[in-house]
């Protein structure tokens, strides 16, 4: 476990907390908007971010579970804490607009989107809008989201003069994935479905549609970045539905998996940290630089996905 302790450039480890990570740092002024808020890292984010100054918005599947949550995040704060919810189903088109329309409403202007929410399922499960459910929630959901909410954040970082932030939170560079990383003739085959090859598959797509948005968003000259974080094993809810993975995790899991806290340090770090102003289609692991799989720096795949995204939420 040596290498979980030992520092990166950045001058944070594996072992690092969301807490150490933005000491010091001020997010008054900014808002957030945090996918999957309710529970496990994207609740800690939310409260390390709020404990920062950051008004937050969590946007949740289940209203209910996420205003426990605003609840116990605002008694832990001092002087209070600026949080909303939302509710946002990723698996449904039709969701992620009336959520886009409802933040609207709140004539807020948006600086950083934290796309963290995730899914994983045993079967082979189709979302209400007719995709497989991995691809549907991980991907998809988030993509349109991020489309939707793209141009108040750049009224938002032309207005303020600060760069806005956009963090994708993936998985391991190195996912169990087809050959060719995504194969979309397959995205709509239920025949052979392999349930960690479509939620690798998934995660690899939150990859490339982080590169492929940077790679726009410089050539539009807009200053706002587009970043993958990994957050490194954590025993979470994530994998309930995986009998053998829980069992596994609920096994081990103290041995390999790091705390909420500490799994949430990166995806704080990439969100609010000054060494990372100014880097865009980056991937973070450990709050450092790290290297994803070669499917993951595959410029013409991240062309290919973000058309066929396209496709996808204008059909």
């Amino acid at each position: 476990m040596w290498w979980f302790y030992r520092k990166g450039p950045s001058g944070f480890a594996g072992a690092s907390t969301a807490e150490e990570v933005t000491a010091g740092t001020d997010g008054r002024g900014l808002v957030a908007v945090i996918t999957g808020a309710s529970s496990g890292i994207g609740r800690e984010t939310a409260r390390v971010l709020a404990l920062r100054g950051v008004r937050v918005v969590m946007a949740v599947r289940d209203v209910s579970a996420g205003i426990r949550a605003k609840e116990a995040i605002q008694a832990e704060i001092p002087g209070g804490a600026e949080v909303d919810v939302l509710q946002l189903d990723l698996s449904s088109m039709a969701s992620v607009r009336r959520f886009a329309d409802e933040f609207g409403s709140l004539n807020l202007p948006l600086n950083i989107l934290i796309n963290n929410a995730g899914v994983v399922t045993r079967h082979c499960t189709r979302s209400c809008d007719g995709l497989e459910l991995h691809f549907a929630t991980n991907h998809i959901g988030h993509f349109l989201l991020t489309n939707l909410l793209l141009e108040n954040m750049k009224s938002a970082s032309r207005n303020s003069g600060i760069q806005g932030r956009i963090v994708n939170v993936s998985s391991a560079g190195h996912i169990m994935t087809y050959p060719e990383g995504i194969c979309f003739d397959k995205l709509h085959d239920p025949s052979g479905f392999n349930s960690f090859i479509a939620y690798g598959q998934s995660k690899l797509a939150n990859i490339l549609h982080s590169n492929e948005l940077s790679r726009i968003l410089k050539e539009e000259g807009v200053n706002i970045s587009a970043n993958t974080v990994h957050p490194g094993v954590i025993a979470t809810s994530l994998f309930k539905n995986r009998t053998i993975v829980n069992a596994l995790m609920n096994t081990v899991g103290g041995i390999i998996s790091r705390s909420v806290e500490q799994g949430a340090a990166t995806t704080c770090y990439v969100a609010m940290h000054p060494q990372v102003q100014g880097i865009t289609g980056g991937y973070f692991g450990n709050c450092n630089i790290a290297k994803p799989s070669s499917q993951g720096v595959d410029a013409e795949l991240a062309k290919e996905l973000w058309k066929f995204s396209l496709q996808i939420v204008s059909s």
